[in-house]
Formats: structure tokens, C-alpha cells, sequence
């Protein structure tokens, strides 16, 4: 087991989770966030790799979700939806509690935006809300579903919900609301370092930068 501090974020995409990984990375973190960058590591074994797919590989191999992954302090976005994977470790109590095992020192964060600003950043992000979503296998959200707002909507609440019946009053969670005037202060008060960068990233294309919060 480890002491370690791990940062590991179980929001949804179009949560805020690219803001979260730059956050991170300007206050002198090690991220990987969705898949692993070539520029990142020597190991040519982790190139390009989903963070889902790695997760789901410790997690089945060894019992230690992180493993292989001691490279990195922070974990921002988890889950894939594409070339055929659909990997959602943000929603795998199983997964979620194998974390909490092998390392006591993790710290959880949800990043958050209310579901129907998420839901519209979905359907505007390339194909995901249109294609991606409601023809793949997502945990609560079985294939054919996910095409409307208020399916979206729904799955969305949902999930947060569900990680905060997970974690009830742990100090180890922390729901984030990325468009609070405090989020910054929020979040280095429940990391304990401080966060050296706090903005907008990976906005939609098109889109009013000060509406768009991601």
C-alpha cells in the first residue's frame, strides 16, 4: 500500500477535466490525462495508450488499477469512447475501491459543471453526443440511449450522484465545481499544495470563450 498522494478525477467529459490536467501539470504535478503522450515517458510500452485501458489492465493483472502507472501523481480524464473501446473507470465501483485499497494516500476529485452545460458540451464536442454516446456500451447508459438532452441529463446526475453516495462524507472526495469564483482555493486546500494556474482549457470550437467553461 501507498501513502503517496494520487490525484485521481472521476468526472464525466466535458466536465472541466483538460482545466483540471493543466491545473496539475502548472503546479508541478505529473498528469496523464485520457492517453499516454510519447513526450511523457521513455517507455515505449505506455505510448499512446488510454489511461482506461491501463487502468483495467492492473486492475485484472495485479489488483492495483494504478500500477505500472508510478510515473504519475495525477489522473484527470479516465474514460475512452473510441477505436472501439468504451472504458469507464469513473464509474467502476470495483475499480474505485481497488484504488482506495492499494493507495490510502489518493485523494478523489470529481470535476463538475452542471449536466445541462455538460450535456450541450457533448453533443458540440466532435461526434461523442451525436454517434459515440448513444451507440456505445457506457455503464448507465445502454446502447440507443444518450441522443437527447434529457437522456444525457440524466446519466449525468446520475453519476455524480452515485459518487456521492460512494464516498458520502470522505475527505478523501472532493465534487468540484469548476465554475466557482473559489475552485481554485478549493482545490489546493484539499490537496494541500498550492495550484499555480487556474483557467479555461479545451474550450468547443466556435464557442464564446466566457461561456464555455472547460
Amino acid at each position: 500500500m501507498s501513502e503517496r498522494l494520487r490525484i485521481i478525477n472521476l468526472g464525466l467529459p466535458k466536465s472541466g477535466t483538460t482545466t483540471l490536467a493543466r491545473a496539475l501539470r502548472l503546479s508541478g504535478l505529473r498528469v496523464a490525462d485520457y492517453r499516454i503522450r510519447k513526450r511523457q515517458t521513455p517507455d515505449k510500452s505506455l505510448h499512446d495508450a488510454f489511461l482506461g485501458d491501463l487502468m483495467y489492465r492492473g486492475y485484472f493483472e495485479t489488483g492495483d488499477p494504478l500500477h505500472g502507472l508510478d510515473l504519475f501523481d495525477g489522473f484527470s480524464e479516465l474514460s475512452t469512447l473510441r477505436e472501439g473501446h468504451s472504458l469507464w473507470p469513473q464509474m467502476d465501483f470495483g475499480l474505485i475501491e481497488a484504488i482506495r485499497s492499494h493507495h490510502p494516500g489518493a485523494k478523489f476529485v470529481a470535476s463538475w459543471r452542471p449536466a445541462t452545460a455538460m450535456s450541450s458540451s457533448i453533443l458540440r464536442w466532435s461526434n461523442l453526443g451525436s454517434e459515440r454516446l448513444p451507440d456505445g456500451h457506457v455503464p448507465g447508459l445502454p446502447r440507443g440511449y444518450g441522443a437527447t438532452d434529457a437522456q444525457r441529463t440524466q446519466w449525468i446526475s446520475a453519476h455524480y450522484a452515485h459518487l456521492e453516495r460512494l464516498f458520502q462524507d470522505s475527505p478523501q472526495f472532493l465534487l468540484l465545481d469548476m465554475q466557482a469564483a473559489d475552485a481554485r482555493a478549493q482545490l489546493g486546500a484539499f490537496l494541500g499544495i498550492e495550484i499555480g494556474w487556474w483557467g479555461k482549457a479545451n474550450r468547443n470550437p466556435g464557442v464564446d470563450p466566457a461561456a464555455e467553461p472547460v
